[in-house]
């Protein structure tokens, strides 16, 4: 832990995966099938209209599929770069020093970390572990 707890996934989700790989697979069948048909190899009678909706049905499912992949592998590189840091704030008992810096690994609320370097006296404490949130998230989540 240092520092990033809330880290976003960095893998893409096994069940969008499977669903891709199943619809690739089955447009690779459709498309197979639709070129013995179309070929000569099956013989289906004199009917190629669902020859032809198949071709259609296998290209339309790589499309997808691939389209389904490009995505997924964008998102995860767009969550994976948007990290905010966690921040802590430090603060005096009884004077009016304050402190923010980057959360380290231990850190709690009030927790005492030593003497205020302002007044030298007075314990100096944690009061505040927060994740810094940036303009554009600011807009999306409105408070």
């Amino acid at each position: 832990m240092s520092g990033n707890q809330d880290q976003p996934p960095t893998r893409i989700a096994w069940s969008v995966v499977l669903i891709v790989f199943l619809t690739l697979a089955l447009s690779l069948v459709a498309l197979i099938f639709s070129a013995s048909v179309l070929s000569g190899f099956i013989n289906i009678g004199s009917d190629l209209t669902s020859a032809y909706f198949l071709l259609a049905l296998g290209i339309l499912g790589i499309a997808i599929s691939g389209y389904v992949a490009v995505e997924a592998r964008r998102r995860m590189v767009k969550m994976k770069t948007a990290v905010s840091p966690v921040m802590t704030t430090e603060q005096c008992v009884k004077c009016d020093y304050k402190k923010v810096r980057e959360f380290q690994q231990g850190d709690y609320i009030f927790k005492e970390i030593g003497s205020c370097p302002k007044c030298k006296v007075n314990t100096l404490m944690i009061t505040a572990i927060y994740k810094e949130v940036k303009e554009k998230e600011k807009d999306r989540y409105p408070v």
